[in-house]
């Protein structure tokens, strides 16, 4: 043991322990840091050898016996049944089914949606419903054979501290320099400082300010295999990892449907995991999005106010020298568009992940640290009790340049820094000029971007400044973009009035010191810049009444080429088919629905389908009731009613738009087998004859 891990030992005794032991047991294991560092602190929270060898003998057992891989899940469900009951370690979900009226878990790794469980566990546990969580969980076979289920959840553990005690840990920080706490916090996290420059070490202190500061939106992009998403998917139990798929207004802000605030309400974090591949169906949930990072509040229907924070995280695939020189990029470029210059002047910090070195075993500790779980709570408490605004408010000085999001942006930066590595007090005014600059400099990145992509000078001031104790004031520059003209001085595009004629392109000198009322002149000799990309809009197409005949062996027609076009502005759609009743009839069915929700505008689907004598009601009511949970995911409401007396087939949009196919959805051959092209694309599936009328009423 070094010094810094006798002082640990010392002053939080069984709060920490050694992370080499992390290490070795991680491998080949697909359990989040905090899970498998909970129990190392069960058994291994010691300094004595043998103990920790005895322990490690535990650990290792409790996830043999206890930790189901998802190929075991038949054994597992064998174990249960055969013994009654067994205690797993894996996450949890409980989902709402309306139609039953009644609540089901679920274990990612189990393998069964209906798992009963008792009202105190979800309405102790909320994150239940949103995300789930990490839990020692004791199922139970049910033997009565009437009950629909064969398990249930006779007790549930979340993975995390019970207690924490705040003054306790403020007091203990009282005992360490600021880089012993540094390096303290670095080794929880797995990493040697010792191995990591200064710069280094801040930008992993910058990407935990999510974690302890609310309403703190960041952007990080950079190589693969820097660990961007460890600290959401590993660290934290408070943080939450999403797709960028996920990103619905329903899933991440509010379900109308269900009257249900989404992510943003249960998680201290939510992060965005590639963020260039986000997919963003609603116009709505951008906006809805901008509302929230600006205030931490939005509104639908009724106000919301939520303290999460946002954060956005993906890959970089070009050389950040080039596009800094480039008057063509910027370090934006991997952003899907609909994140537009609003969004990103919601950034509080822009980390350059390129700086960060790749996973590799040469910067993992073997020395001391705190628990994982121990640390998080810490971050937590912080995120939810503590507010240092006002403390840096009075001490912080910034220069002329520095406009409304860009104080806020330094200030927020700047109380994450001060709740990670000083949860005990203010620190020197030496420390504190180092957290302004870092704050600054990664405001400054987020400004040059933006400033790059405006044809005006909106956010051309981006020579960001503060001042010093001692008065002196201080520019600061990223260091990646200091000596490039293209990013210091971009060029301007000057811009056409309606109707003149294209004028030359000129590029514009700013000043380097921000000069009020600065009157700039273009150059005698204009210079020659390349046209701003131009976002096409697709030319709308008129649309018109419809009868043709798809003939037998036709290829070429799917639901979204026959009546895509005309859902534009639908809310409703109401769809009388009498044959929605076989697996492929009800797989259609779903595919109908996957038209309807890329029109982006409805909102509701009605289903009217008949039955017979031979029909299996049950059975069908069970795959429309899971697809009517996937739709309120989406905040679109299904609702089917059954008529045995219904033959015609037609669909109803509320723009007055009918839509008439003799056959109904199911117009299509079987194929000749599974494997084969058209099994999967129906524009590729060959077609039974049958007539299509599309009129407007």
């Amino acid at each position: 043991m070094d010094e810094l891990d006798q002082k640990l030992n010392a002053t939080f005794d069984g709060k920490v322990l050694r992370k080499d032991l992390l290490h070795r047991i991680k491998k080949g294991t697909n359990v989040p840091t905090f899970v498998l560092e909970f129990l190392l602190a069960k058994y291994c929270a010691s300094n004595d050898q043998a103990e920790m060898d005895a322990g490690m003998e535990a650990v290792l057992s409790s996830l043999q016996e206890n930790y189901v891989r998802p190929d075991e899940a038949n054994a597992a469900q064998s174990k249960v049944a055969t013994k009654g009951k067994h205690r797993f370690i894996d996450k949890v979900h409980v989902r709402y089914v309306e139609k039953e009226k009644r609540h089901w878990a679920s274990l990612e790794n189990f393998n069964s949606q209906r798992i009963a469980i008792g009202e105190k566990f979800y309405r102790d546990n909320d994150r239940l419903l949103e995300g789930g969580i990490w839990a020692e969980v004791t199922l139970a076979h049910n033997d009565i054979d009437e009950d629909d289920y064969a398990f249930s959840i006779e007790d549930l553990r979340p993975i995390q501290l019970t207690r924490f005690d705040f003054e306790r840990y403020a007091e203990g920080r009282a005992a360490f320099t600021r880089d012993e706490w540094l390096a303290a916090v670095l080794r929880s996290v797995g990493l040697e400082p010792g191995k990591l420059s200064k710069r280094v070490q801040m930008h992993f202190i910058a990407r935990l300010a999510a974690l302890v500061e609310p309403n703190f939106n960041y952007i990080e992009l950079g190589p693969r295999g820097t660990g961007k998403s460890y600290f959401f998917s590993e660290f934290s139990p408070y943080a939450t990892l999403i797709s960028g798929g996920q990103a619905t207004k329903a899933t991440l802000f509010y379900n109308n449907a269900r009257r249900k605030v989404g992510l943003v309400g249960f998680w201290d974090t939510v992060a965005f995991d590639e963020v260039g591949g986000i997919k963003v169906r609603d116009p709505d949930t951008i906006q809805i999005m901008k509302d929230f990072m600006a205030n931490g509040r939005f509104s639908r229907g009724a106000e919301v106010i939520a303290d999460a924070s946002l954060s956005f995280v993906g890959n970089i695939d070009v050389s950040v020298q080039q596009v800094v020189n480039s008057n063509e990029h910027d370090l934006f470029q991997p952003l899907p568009p609909e994140l537009d210059l609003a969004v990103m002047d919601r950034f509080a910090a822009y980390i350059p992940g390129w700086e960060m070195p790749k996973n590799s075993s040469e910067f993992l500790t073997s020395n001391y640290g705190f628990i994982t779980d121990y640390l998080a709570e810490a971050f937590h408490y912080q995120f939810k009790h503590t507010n240092r605004y006002e403390e840096v408010s009075k001490r912080i000085r910034l220069g002329k340049s520095i406009e409304g999001r860009d104080e806020k942006g330094i200030k927020k930066t700047v109380c994450a820094f001060l709740k990670v590595l000083h949860p005990n007090g203010p620190p020197t005014d030496e420390e504190f000029e180092e957290y302004v600059a870092y704050a600054t400099e990664c405001r400054r990145r987020v400004k040059e971007q933006m400033n790059k992509r405006k044809p005006d000078d909106e956010f051309a001031r981006i020579n960001l400044s503060y001042f010093k104790a001692s008065g002196e004031e201080v520019v600061v520059f990223c260091p990646e973009s200091k000596d490039a003209p293209a990013t210091q001085e971009p060029a301007r595009r000057r811009l056409n009035q309606a109707g003149e004629q294209p004028v030359e392109a000129v590029e514009v000198q700013l000043s380097a010191q921000p000069a009020p009322a600065a009157v700039v002149e273009a150059p005698a000799t204009p210079i020659q810049v390349a046209p701003a990309p131009t976002a096409l809009t697709p030319p709308s197409v008129e649309l018109k009444e419809q009868h043709f005949t798809i003939l037998y062996g036709d290829t070429g027609y799917s639901y979204e080429s026959i009546l895509g076009p005309y859902l534009q502005g639908a809310k409703t759609v109401v769809i009388e088919d009498p044959y929605i009743r076989l697996q492929h009839q009800i797989q259609n069915f779903v595919r109908f629905c996957e038209t309807v929700l890329k029109a982006d505008t409805v909102k509701k689907i009605n289903l009217i389908t008949g039955y017979d004598d031979k029909t299996q009601l049950a059975d069908i009511a069970e795959k429309l009731d899971e697809l009517k949970q996937s739709l309120l995911e989406l905040d679109v409401e299904l609702e089917v009613k059954l008529n045995p007396n219904i033959h015609d087939r037609e669909i109803r949009l509320d723009n007055g738009w009918v839509i008439k196919i003799g056959r109904g959805l199911d117009f299509y051959q079987k194929p000749g087998g599974w494997f084969e092209v058209g099994a999967n694309d129906l524009s590729l599936r060959k077609c039974l004859e049958t007539k299509v009328d599309i009129f407007r009423v």
